[in-house]
């Protein structure tokens, strides 16, 4: 039993791990100047497809019976979004934005749909919402703000597809499918953004790296582990994902860690896992 425990700390773990990576590995990718976004985004598109399609045919499963063109477009949008926003932003405060938007995308959906928040919850969001807005304004440690937007319009695009996700009965056949179709998207963006493309052996690596092994081989980490963890602990472990990110750019990547970031960073996270962790998170109105 221990065994078992201990197993799905380390697989949760690891895929957090892998999911704060993706920032680190654009970040660094982008700042050296080794490779240009929309490369960066579709090289890894394609090799997570490829990752995620060998290992569902290992498993026996065919992943063009599964995902969709919708879904697969905003996967495509996040991942373009998510590289031109790291060509400024420090790794922490990136994955910051992206979280907050992620979460507001998806419960402000939720309430667009006729579910209510309870108070507790509307705390959180209010909490939230001031942090985000605290850490844009207009100062010597806000991060740019065109680049804060693209990260933040890549947060819609990944709560999107996150909300079709919910419908999946397969999360990691999904997946692929999705990351198969997203293909003709990447090469679409490689095709409106080739007079300013550049490429090299090192920014290829960082790309397939992000594509095939902290994207296409974390989601199917995180989806093994899923189904042992409780959907409040699911939420919760998540929050971990920004602060591994901006932990990481501090030592790795030598980004300064700031005032701002540390109070705006609690209001956030703390903000959203009182949204996420609630007793009872949505009801019908």
């Amino acid at each position: 039993m221990q065994s078992k425990y201990f197993s799905v700390f380390l697989l949760t773990l690891l895929s957090m791990l892998a999911f704060a990576a993706n920032s680190l590995l654009c970040r660094v990718a982008l700042k050296s100047d080794a490779i240009d976004p929309a490369s960066f985004a579709a090289i890894r598109l394609m090799s997570g497809a490829a990752m995620l399609v060998v290992v569902m045919r290992l498993r026996g499963v065919s992943p063009t019976t599964s995902g969709g063109w919708v879904p697969a477009f905003w996967l495509a949008a996040y991942a373009a979004a998510f590289s031109f926003a790291y060509v400024s932003l420090p790794a922490g405060v990136g994955a910051l934005l992206l979280f907050g938007s992620v979460q507001a995308t998806m419960v402000g959906t939720s309430l667009w749909r006729g579910e209510r928040l309870s108070a507790r919850q509307w705390l959180g969001l209010v909490v939230a919402m001031g942090g985000l807005v605290a850490l844009l304004l207009p100062g010597l440690s806000a991060p740019p703000l065109g680049s804060a937007v693209l990260m933040m319009a890549a947060g819609v695009g990944w709560g999107a597809y996150s909300l079709h996700g919910k419908k999946s009965l397969n999360a990691g056949a999904t997946t692929a499918g999705n990351f198969l179709r997203s293909v003709p998207f990447a090469v679409l963006l490689v095709v409106v953004c080739v007079t300013q493309l550049s490429v090299s052996s090192t920014g290829v690596a960082y790309a397939v790296c992000s594509g095939a092994i902290t994207s296409g081989l974390g989601y199917i980490v995180w989806y093994t582990v899923l189904p042992h963890l409780r959907s409040s602990a699911a939420a919760t472990v998540q929050l971990s994902v920004p602060l591994l990110a901006a932990i990481g750019g501090t030592l790795l990547l030598g980004e300064a860690w700031t005032q701002r970031l540390s109070w705006t960073g609690l209001a956030i996270l703390g903000g959203i896992a009182l949204v996420v962790v609630a007793p009872k998170r949505l009801t019908r109105a």
